[in-house]
């Protein structure tokens, strides 16, 4: 792919209303996603939540014969919600925010609510039982608000997707991390950002052989006011650039001036993950990188944890796992599980547990190649899957007998997919950063696969994912890889 060269007069960026080029009106779409409108249609949401979890509670509360407090501390209910989650930073936009992200600090929000207007019916003396009708209003709020952002997630999402609601974006810099934040925003619109310009010192984009993406080099980054304003652009993402830094924060202070948001790709970026935090040195800002130590206590607690969960699970599951056992007896000649040397934490080899899915390799069967950058999986070479293996490999239930792994130590219930030995030694000889994944225990369900990275995918993306889970490791995050595991597996696979 070629860049597309728009001449712009290069010439100082011009103030806003100068007659150069004059302001172009904002659409409704494009008011619609940014602030403040942005903001006050996620508020409005939640207030219209927080009211109808309101009424619902004080209806139920009366035809349970329980006092229903007065209107003026019913209608207090909502604005102490909405300045709560003001307080928290919920209102505050970001990238990457899923629906999962926002259910704790709303419930959270929720019950300290409850407990502030429980606290004012009890000063004024409230009659009845106050403590029985602010539990209906909590319950009432703890399902309602999250479905209506639920709501607004899945229609923000659906529209993203279809490239509706997506914000015009310059792109600062020419080399390899800013074709690769181009790749991941083309790859993502759910973050909402369209690349629609490169701006720097020269239109040549990294290393030979890199591949060059399809936008239109717009000038140097003195030119950015005419940029801005020839492309609509809402957004600049600054990533490496061999342009001064004096001239990068004209860049910054030029954006802002014309209302747009900024991001700046930090230098040792693999090294900054989510709990970074910015100090001071007198004016100078320093970044903070806590360390993710895969050997500390709340690693412990996390082995404890999948060892427990494992056991609960293979008990609840235990009727279809019983029921699979003998549905891959009947289906064909050959052990039950299948057991394939993996590569596991500190590179220590073991025996990855599934259900067989195939029948025995044919003598004449071609051998199975790897294709270039893509790890291996999903059918390797001739299709031998039996009948019931097909259901097991769409469904991923072929995977269930790793819970026995993770009952032996091999294994956690979430961490980076393990690999075969020969795959690994060639991965690491080829791809930044691989081995890396290697110095926590592997997963059965990893941050990569919730995101599709599953079967025959790029192994880099794998691991860039894989690395962003160790770095950013949390009990709660965890917990969120597994809850989307669910529709991650009911998305079909090979």
């Amino acid at each position: 792919m070629a860049i597309r060269i728009l001449h712009i007069e290069n010439s100082p960026a011009s103030p806003v209303g100068d007659g150069t080029l004059p302001a172009r009106r904002k659409t409704f779409g494009e008011r619609v996603r940014t602030d403040p409108l942005s903001t006050i249609i996620t508020v409005s949401i939640d207030v219209l939540s927080a009211s109808v979890a309101t009424l619902v509670g004080v209806r139920w509360a009366i035809s349970s014969n329980d006092h229903p407090p007065d209107l003026w501390l019913s209608i207090l209910y909502v604005p102490v919600v909405v300045i709560m989650l003001g307080l928290r930073g919920v209102y505050r936009r970001r990238l990457n925010r899923e629906f999962l992200d926002e259910i704790g600090p709303i419930q959270t929000t929720v019950a300290l609510a409850s407990m502030f207007l429980l606290s004012a019916m009890l000063m004024v003396h409230q009659s009845g039982r106050p403590g029985a009708t602010v539990l209906k209003i909590w319950i009432s709020a703890a399902v309602l608000m999250p479905f209506g952002r639920l709501v607004r997630v899945i229609i923000q999402r659906t529209l993203r997707r279809n490239h509706r609601l997506v914000a015009p974006t310059l792109i600062v810099g020419n080399g390899r991390v800013a074709g690769h934040i181009i790749t991941r925003l083309e790859e993502f619109p759910e973050y909402g950002l369209k690349p629609v310009g490169i701006v720097d010192a020269e239109p040549w984009f990294g290393q030979p052989g890199d591949p060059r993406p399809d936008l239109p080099y717009l000038g140097p980054p003195e030119n950015i006011d005419q940029a801005i304003r020839l492309t609509g652009a809402q957004n600049v993402v600054i990533a490496f650039s061999r342009t001064q830094d004096q001239v990068l924060t004209h860049v910054v202070r030029t954006a802002h001036q014309n209302g747009l948001r900024v991001w700046v790709v930090p230098r040792m970026f693999d090294t900054i993950g989510e709990r970074a935090r910015i100090e001071h040195i007198g004016g100078t800002p320093l970044l903070a990188l806590p360390h993710t130590n895969p050997r500390g206590w709340q690693f412990a607690v996390k082995h404890v944890f999948d060892r427990v969960m494992a056991a609960f699970l293979l008990l609840l599951i235990s009727p279809v796992f019983l029921t699979l056992v003998l549905l891959v007896k009947l289906s064909s000649p050959g052990p039950i599980f299948f057991s394939q040397p993996r590569v596991g934490r500190d590179g220590r080899v073991f025996g990855c547990l599934k259900f067989r899915s195939m029948r025995a390799a044919d003598s004449t069967d071609a051998a199975f190649q790897l294709k270039t950058g893509a790890a291996p999986g999903g059918v390797e070479g001739v299709d031998r899957r039996t009948k019931i293996g097909k259901i097991l490999r769409a469904t991923s239930l072929d995977e269930l007998p790793q819970f026995i792994n993770v009952l032996r130590g091999e294994m956690s219930l979430v961490g980076p997919r393990p690999e075969r030995p020969e795959f690994v030694e060639l991965f690491e000889a080829q791809i930044q950063r691989y081995g890396e994944r290697h110095r926590v225990r592997a997963g059965v369900t990893g941050w990569a696969q919730v995101h599709g990275l599953r079967g025959q995918t790029s192994i880099a993306d794998r691991a860039e994912w894989d690395n962003y889970y160790i770095e950013n490791w949390s009990l709660a995050l965890d917990l969120k890889i597994l809850a989307l595991t669910i529709p991650a597996v009911l998305r079909r696979a090979e």
